[in-house]
């Protein structure tokens, strides 16, 4: 297989980085026997770099659509790599073939809760519904075989991304124990929620006011994480809005802590949480 040329980098980083995939590939099975992931170079109606799988199965289109990934090949291939790495099947880096990749509607569910949908979709959003689909939903006609078929191959994708979540390493640690003091945090917003404070908001005369409050999460610089809440001085007449006086966190702002106490830990999946209370920050 010719190895595409890749837009927007030199000769000699595309030079690295075909080498850096050949070294990923070594261990890898044939794609004869196990298929391989693709990583699709954009085109015109899709400016973003694409993961998509072929399969040696299916007796027609043997090539199907997983998810975009990003307009940067480095950041491309990282995340496909990471997606496949304990898979057996290799990864390349191909050219849009419209022939082969086109959607001929054999993967679109014709029954049930997610009817019009895209197995590439339940992949994302229920893996479980795909699961019965691949191996419990019964063909009545050629075409379902085909259908039922396609996800088995898509339900493959989601046993190499299961593989990859339980063989990561948990992520982080605790900061302490809970009551404990912790001090001089720089952190790293990772997302910013809104809510209303259900205690303080409240209606005068006809009119209400909303106190909302900013639920943070953040990682330090050894990826710990790390929650807790800003809470408005100031009232809002809308919910879920800041009023224009209050500093609004934005995602990759750095946040200076000059200490804080552990309200407590907790975890979810593979991830520790430190939540904090009375958090003072540095001027």
């Amino acid at each position: 297989m010719t190895n595409p040329l890749i837009p927007g980098i030199t000769a000699a980083e595309q030079d690295v980085l075909y080498q850096k995939l050949n070294e990923y590939n070594l261990k890898k099975a044939s794609f004869k026997e196990v298929g391989a992931y693709l990583v699709v170079l954009p085109r015109a109606d899709c400016p973003r770099y694409s993961l998509w799988i072929y399969s040696p199965l299916p007796e027609r289109q043997s090539i199907f659509y997983i998810f975009d990934l990003s307009e940067d090949i480095h950041e491309a291939l990282r995340m496909a790599s990471t997606l496949c790495y304990y898979s057996p099947r290799p990864l390349s880096l191909v050219e849009y073939n419209a022939k082969r990749m086109q959607n001929k509607g054999d993967d679109i569910i014709s029954f049930g809760k997610y009817h019009g949908h895209y197995l590439h979709e339940i992949l994302r959003i229920d893996p479980g519904y795909l699961t019965w689909i691949a191996f419990k939903f019964t063909p009545r006609i050629p075409k379902q075989e085909r259908f039922a078929q396609i996800a088995r191959i898509y339900h493959s994708v989601y046993i190499d991304i299961l593989q990859r979540k339980a063989k990561q390493p948990p992520a982080g640690r605790f900061l302490g124990k809970e009551g404990e003091k912790v001090t001089d945090l720089t952190l790293t917003v990772l997302s910013v929620r809104l809510e209303d404070d259900p205690y303080k908001t409240q209606v005068r005369g006809t009119t209400p006011y909303f106190y909302v409050r900013q639920i943070l999460r953040l990682k330090d610089t050894s990826g710990n994480l790390v929650t807790f809440r800003v809470n408005s001085r100031t009232a809002s007449r809308h919910s879920c809005q800041l009023p224009a006086v209050e500093h609004a966190y934005r995602t990759d702002e750095t946040v200076h802590i000059a200490s804080a106490r552990i309200a407590g830990t907790y975890t979810i999946g593979k991830n520790k949480w430190t939540r904090l209370n009375y958090v003072k920050f540095h001027p």
